[in-house]
């Protein structure tokens, strides 16, 4: 069965778009991840326009990523002190990425750039990621385990920069500036790329902010809920890119998702799930590398539509 997806302009099966959601949803509880870093990509290769594509997976993610937020807060995985911080640079960054994105759109070229962007973002995410998750748990079977550091982390460099706070659930001391920063990044991505940046924010909180894996996954989920709706609002009253069949069929699909992803990520080490993690990045990566290389797209294209 097919529906009309009107701003998108085009038919979809609506399995194949429920399918998509549950599992962005699966990841989204899994890894504390919007989900949009791989739901985008997708969407792409489905035929949908990258500008309708971006701005309805805001949607979606944020439905995920409350239902990720409610299941990891029962276990007590969510520091809302720490989240609510990178929220201001969140926001901030959500409103001047969007309207990068009306001028990106307004030259012809938005499809290049985030194709490209995609592709140079989860090379270098995937690489970092799975390097130290390698290394993590070399470090473990070598019974190296630095249990506050969640096993052979990273320094924590953000804890020598200035206005520094203790958060008591992550058990870290971390600059404002340094979370601030980190959000304003987030919402960037979020409004250019689609996501809602937990791809970005999870290696940052665990192998520089030195956050444990879990706590990690479950306040990056919080945060990535307020970023996404922020984006989500600038893109359709500045863009109207949002198409809302799409997104409330991704919603259901992401909400149901996200449950199951939640409950698996507790019965997983830390070390586990980052390597899991960083080989689904690099997968995308080499899927959206191949789309490029075997189909490009011109540079400038006349218009700028969706």
């Amino acid at each position: 069965m097919h529906i009309f997806l009107p701003i998108a302009n085009m038919n979809m099966p609506i399995l194949l778009v429920l399918g998509l959601g549950g599992v962005v949803g699966f990841l989204s509880g899994l890894f504390g991840v919007g989900g949009g870093f791989l739901l985008t990509p997708l969407l792409i290769m489905a035929g949908v326009p990258p500008a309708v594509a971006t701005a309805s997976d805001t949607n979606q993610i944020v439905a995920a990523s409350v239902s990720g937020t409610l299941a990891h807060s029962r276990s007590g995985n969510v520091d809302f002190k720490l989240g609510a911080i990178i929220l201001i640079g969140g926001l901030i960054g959500g409103t001047f990425g969007t309207d990068m994105v009306r001028h990106l759109r307004s030259l012809g070229n938005f499809d290049f750039v985030v194709k490209l962007a995609y592709v140079v973002m989860l090379f270098f995410v995937g690489i970092f990621m799975f390097q130290e998750s390698v290394r993590a748990l070399r470090c473990k079977k070598a019974g190296e385990i630095a249990e506050k550091q969640d096993a052979c982390s990273t320094p924590r460099f953000a804890a020598r920069l200035p206005l520094r706070i203790y958060f008591p659930v992550s058990g870290i001391e971390c600059s404002v500036v340094a979370l601030v920063a980190l959000g304003f990044l987030i919402g960037i991505l979020a409004a250019l790329m689609g996501v809602g940046g937990g791809f970005i924010m999870l290696p940052v909180m665990i192998y520089l902010l030195g956050i444990p894996t879990l706590k990690a996954v479950g306040t990056s989920i919080f945060t990535v809920v307020f970023t996404a709706i922020n984006v989500t609002l600038a893109q359709a009253t500045v863009n109207g890119t949002v198409d809302v069949v799409l997104a409330v069929l991704l919603l259901i699909g992401s909400s149901l998702g996200a449950q199951f992803g939640a409950k698996i990520s507790r019965r997983l080490a830390g070390e586990q799930l980052r390597v899991a993690f960083s080989a689904i990045v690099l997968a995308v990566m080499v899927k959206m590398l191949y789309q490029l290389v075997t189909k490009p797209a011109s540079l400038f294209v006349i218009g700028g539509g969706h």
